[in-house]
């Protein structure tokens, strides 16, 4: 007898997160790997290891993509309903941290901060612009210290006299942290003054004017950073929940958004099935010379192994299944 499903992808600049959760919204499974600059082959590869991984036969009834790569996966796997990662990450943490009222969320390239009351949206701020404020910047200078990235938090807690780093910019936190480095400063204490950098980038940048109050979930990659958490919990002031599935929460409000779906509208999902894992896809570049924007229009072509080489959008062969790029939309298919 299979289980019935809702699938959840949320495709990031870094990674590439796969969850699942039954008709009752509770978490089944997931499975997270590098994007390495090809999220198409992250999505399938996602979907392979997720299946391998099954224990039983799953009927999918639902599918949500979320992330930077949404629109991408969306029109890979036949999704039924495409968000942004705000409201994937509020919706995972109102159904999985009771009473959460501020998302703390810090992920490879980027940073939010998400403001709930009564399980409603009523506030958000997005950073993806500072490095300083991202997990790359902890994985930068930990690779510059000689510290393993897993090995980064529990070190950073045996600081007992942090080391004060400049942080509001990636440029002069890393020639901060140098000068420290070369006067002598113990690993520990320039691994917890980093994290502390960090929480004050953050706090300053995305939470400047805006209510905080617990309950406080982090989630996102650096969430499994321990460093960071007390870093957080010593600013706050309050204990800052992680939740179990911290690195996979946008998946896992994607899945349950295409639950949320499914049951009102009663509509069969569009999913294209597991077997979209052995799909083959190519994307073209072309630029349109329709106006003088000049456009670069992306498009999806599956079952096509050769590449193509095309002067024009309209003398693209295949099976075209998204394109979008365009200013004006007239190319655009999703």
């Amino acid at each position: 007898m299979s289980l019935v499903v809702y699938l959840g992808i949320d495709v990031g600049s870094v990674t590439t997160k796969l969850a699942l959760v039954d008709e009752k919204g509770k978490y089944v499974d997931s499975y997270m790997l590098r994007t390495a600059g090809k999220p198409v082959v992250a999505v399938q590869t996602g979907l392979r290891e997720l299946l391998k991984k099954a224990i039983t036969d799953y009927d999918v009834q639902g599918v949500g993509t979320t992330g930077s790569g949404r629109n991408l996966a969306g029109a890979l796997v036949g999704a039924d309903i495409i968000k942004n990662e705000i409201t994937a990450h509020a919706v995972a943490a109102s159904v999985n941290v009771p009473g959460v009222q501020t998302i703390l969320e810090i992920g490879g390239q980027d940073s939010k901060i998400i403001i709930l009351r009564d399980g409603i949206v009523t506030d958000f701020a997005m950073n993806t612009v500072c490095a300083a404020g991202t997990g790359s910047f902890l994985d930068q200078q930990a690779n510059r210290l000689n510290v393993p990235i897993q090995e980064f938090g529990p070190t950073a807690l045996k600081s007992t006299n942090p080391a004060r780093i400049a942080g509001r910019c990636g440029v002069f936190a890393e020639s901060d942290l140098i000068h420290k480095q070369q006067l002598g400063y113990p690993v520990e204490d320039l691994l917890y003054g980093l994290c502390q950098a960090l929480v004050r980038n953050y706090l300053s940048n995305l939470a400047l004017g805006k209510e905080l109050l617990p309950v406080f979930s982090f989630q996102g990659g650096v969430a499994t950073n321990s460093g960071m958490v007390k870093a957080f919990e010593e600013a706050l002031g309050h204990k800052v929940v992680v939740p179990e599935n911290h690195q996979t929460m946008g998946a896992i409000g994607a899945a349950l958004l295409a639950m949320e779906n499914h049951q009102y509208t009663e509509a069969p999902t569009k999913f294209k099935g597991w077997e979209v894992g052995e799909m083959h896809f190519s994307s073209i570049t072309c630029e349109c010379n329709g106006c003088s924007n000049n456009c670069e229009v992306i498009t999806i072509v599956e079952g096509v192994d050769e590449i193509q080489k095309v002067d024009k959008i309209k003398d693209i062969k295949g099976n075209i299944i998204a394109r979008w790029g365009g200013t004006c939309g007239r190319w655009d298919r999703a």
